[in-house]
Formats: C-alpha cells, sequence, structure tokens
C-alpha cells in the first residue's frame, strides 16, 4: 500500500520532467536540423553569402531555444500570459533606457571613429559649417574626450574662450580643417 501512495506523489512530478527533457530534446535535435539544412543550402547555391546565412542560423536557433525556454517554463507552472506581459514588459523598458541613451551613445560611438577615422588631431584648426554662406564653429583642437571634443575658440570677440562640441555633431555637419 505504501509504494502506491509514493508511486502516486512521484507521478506527476516524474511526467513533468520527462517532458522537459523531451521539449529540450526536441528542441536541440530541430536546431541541429535547422542548422545543417542552412548550411546546406549555403553548399548548394553559391549566390548566397555567408554574410546572410550566419545570422539567419543565429536567429533560427535563438528562435527555437527561446521557445523551448517558453513550453519549459509553461509545463513547470509559469503561465504564458505571465511570460508574455513581462517580456512585452522587459522590451518597453530597454526601448525607453536605448532612447535615453542614445545621444550619450552617439558621441561615445563617434568619439572611437574619431579615434580611428583620425578625421582631425590635437592641434588642428576645424570649422563646422552651417552651410556655405553662414561661417559655423571654429577652433584649434585642444582636446578630445569621450563626449566632447575641447577647442580654443578663434573667432575675434571670444578669442581663447573653450568650446566643447559634442563629437556627434563632426559627423553630423560638414567641416573644414587646417593643420
Amino acid at each position: 500500500m505504501e509504494e502506491l501512495e509514493l508511486l502516486t506523489t512521484w507521478r506527476e512530478p516524474l511526467i513533468v520532467a520527462a517532458q522537459v527533457l523531451l521539449i529540450l530534446m526536441l528542441s536541440w535535435v530541430a536546431q541541429r536540423i535547422v542548422t545543417r539544412g542552412i548550411t546546406r543550402l549555403g553548399t548548394r547555391y553559391s549566390m548566397l553569402p555567408q554574410e546572410v546565412l550566419l545570422p539567419l542560423r543565429g536567429l533560427l536557433r535563438w528562435l527555437i531555444m527561446g521557445s523551448a525556454l517558453m513550453l519549459v517554463l509553461e509545463r513547470l507552472g509559469v503561465s504564458a500570459e505571465v511570460l508574455w506581459t513581462a517580456l512585452t514588459g522587459f522590451a518597453a523598458v530597454a526601448a525607453v533606457a536605448f532612447f535615453a541613451l542614445w545621444s550619450v551613445l552617439s558621441n561615445m560611438f563617434c568619439a572611437l571613429l574619431i579615434f580611428s577615422m583620425g578625421p582631425f588631431r590635437l592641434g588642428d584648426t576645424v570649422e563646422l559649417v552651417e552651410s556655405a554662406d553662414k561661417p559655423g564653429v571654429k577652433g584649434r583642437v585642444l582636446a578630445i574626450n569621450l563626449f566632447y571634443t575641447t577647442l580654443e575658440d578663434l573667432s575675434e570677440d571670444a578669442r581663447g574662450a573653450l568650446l566643447q562640441v559634442p563629437n556627434s555633431l563632426f559627423f553630423q555637419k560638414s567641416m573644414r580643417r587646417w593643420r
């Protein structure tokens, strides 16, 4: 009698564990089949470049793994409605954070471009041109950091003043440079 009680108490968790294991195995097999299929398509049709196939493989792999994770969590008792609410909430917060940080990230990325491409160097005189008939910001480059490029103002009325120009402006406007 005791063995029958033990079997009935463990039956449900064992069934759930078997279902989770089956979901994981099937998702692994599906991932392997999809990856091999895309690789074969790439070798059979040479017009499909690797630059397209590699992200496609990664996207489908993550899609299969994400679906398997959702199925496993559902089998463990987490409702799909709660999962989707959490996922969309996280996506909304991430989007807001991305837009809030956009200007900071843009200036940091532009600083990396300035350091790597070298459109100007310390000591150069640069001018950001507003339009052909309007003079822009002009100065000698004193410092370049992750957010700003510091210029010594060369205009007649503010000679010697320091200007801090956001790095992204150097890629949004036309620029004149003198060595």
